[in-house]
């Protein structure tokens, strides 16, 4: 599996639980950190967890495995490392706040569509 079926393994993964706003960054050539990001927003830190949950459910099926996931307990801002996809899932206020788009705006950015 390639780093950008990947991400949209992950993408469609948190659009299964109405994540709203998914956007796929793609970071190759631009940071050292990941190759590709998705960002997406819930209505609630619930919603932020089932998000989560949904991913690593639907990466496990396919053979991939988690690396860390850190801010599952708050649920505010879950980030999933996958090592070359890294998923973010966000309440929509801490996701304005945060801005990553912005930040890693040097990078090709499209919206997931189902």
């Amino acid at each position: 599996m390639t780093e950008a079926n990947l991400a949209e393994l992950a993408a469609a993964a948190a659009s299964d639980k109405k994540a709203r706003d998914i956007v796929i960054l793609d970071l190759e050539g631009v940071s050292l950190v990941a190759d590709h990001f998705v960002i997406c927003s819930a209505n609630s830190t619930t919603q932020v967890q089932a998000i989560a949950d949904n991913i690593e459910e639907r990466l496990e099926e396919a053979g991939i495995t988690l690396l860390r996931k850190e801010g599952y307990r708050e649920a505010r801002w879950i980030l999933m490392d996958y090592g070359a996809c890294v998923a973010h899932i966000f309440v929509e206020e801490d996701r304005r706040y945060y801005s990553l788009e912005r930040l890693w705006g040097d990078a090709k950015s499209y919206s997931y569509q189902e």
